[in-house]
């Protein structure tokens, strides 16, 4: 189908204004709200010390969030691609679950089973807090970034196939080899879009954190449960400004760091493969045969 220049200028002015009133005027209006009393009011807003441990808390849960579903996401991604089981459907519908739910009803289901008379809630009794503590924190944080590695790896590995992992188990290479050397290479872009993706949404989770969180500065209180309680309840309105531009900040580094990586990583195996095709292919037929160089050296 054709499409008229003017049509698609028309298009595309509509997609630019759409974003640009959804994303680009909220985000610096924050930015200028933010900043609206001076940089060194912005700076004392962000250190305060609810703010740097809040910063803390979020940048832990991260830390601890991230390797677990690169793990697991991994492992249930070769699962749905490799494997050939039972429930393999069941699985495909699990994994899609926190896109479904309602963050909010994932706390509520949190509680039930670890908070005081739940499924598991005797473990309190033991002196390990869960719910209205960190670990329900880092909890609810698994539940709803539990899709992303596993989504974007998954296709993939569909993609690449298993020709290349079956040929180097015939050349006698045991699992991890084949891992470490052919399928995670293949996958490592995949792989690092979910990464980006897991970080992004655990900074920025709300409504599972605060159904399980107590909200207490130092304790259980994100960078997100800070914003709303400098908003809601301290009636902080510019240093909930500050807060959420704080966390947008990291957010921002994060992903500015994740391509600089990539980028970086890009560029050595570009050079590698420069370095392997310079020594496979000769320059010449005098540099196949040295005698026959040095002869022509010496005419």
């Amino acid at each position: 189908m054709k499409v008229s220049p003017l049509t698609r200028h028309a298009l595309r002015t509509v997609a630019l204004l759409y974003l640009f009133v959804l994303l680009v005027v909220p985000v610096a209006l924050i930015f200028y709200r933010s900043f609206q009393h001076g940089l060194g009011q912005f700076w004392e807003w962000i250190t305060t010390p609810a703010a740097i441990s809040a910063l803390q808390l979020s940048l832990l849960i991260v830390v601890i969030v991230v390797p677990l579903n690169v793990v697991f996401g991994v492992a249930t991604a070769l699962a749905l691609t490799r494997g050939n089981f039972p429930g393999k459907g069941l699985l495909q519908s699990v994994v899609d679950l926190p896109f479904a739910v309602s963050p909010v009803v994932a706390g509520v289901a949190l509680i039930l089973l670890w908070g005081h008379g739940g499924w598991f809630g005797g473990i309190e009794g033991l002196g390990f807090k869960v719910i209205f503590g960190f670990p329900g924190l880092v909890l609810a944080t698994l539940f709803v970034t539990l899709p992303f590695v596993v989504r974007e790896v998954e296709p993939v590995l569909r993609e690449i196939g298993t020709e290349q992992e079956q040929a180097a188990a015939t050349l006698g290479a045991n699992g991890w080899q084949t891992f470490s050397r052919i399928t995670l290479p293949a996958i490592r872009w995949g792989l690092t879009y979910g990464v980006v993706l897991t970080i992004a949404r655990a900074l920025g989770e709300y409504g599972a954190v605060t159904m399980v969180s107590s909200n207490y500065p130092g304790i259980s209180q994100t960078l997100t449960l800070l914003v709303h309680s400098r908003y809601t309840d301290d009636y902080n309105e510019f240093g909930a400004y500050a807060a959420a531009t704080l966390l947008m900040l990291v957010a921002i580094l994060v992903l500015v760091a994740m391509t600089l990586i990539e980028r970086r990583v890009r560029n050595r195996h570009a050079d590698a493969s420069g370095s392997v095709e310079t020594l496979d292919v000769p320059d010449g037929p005098a540099s196949a045969d040295p005698q026959l160089a040095h002869h022509k050296e010496g005419v």
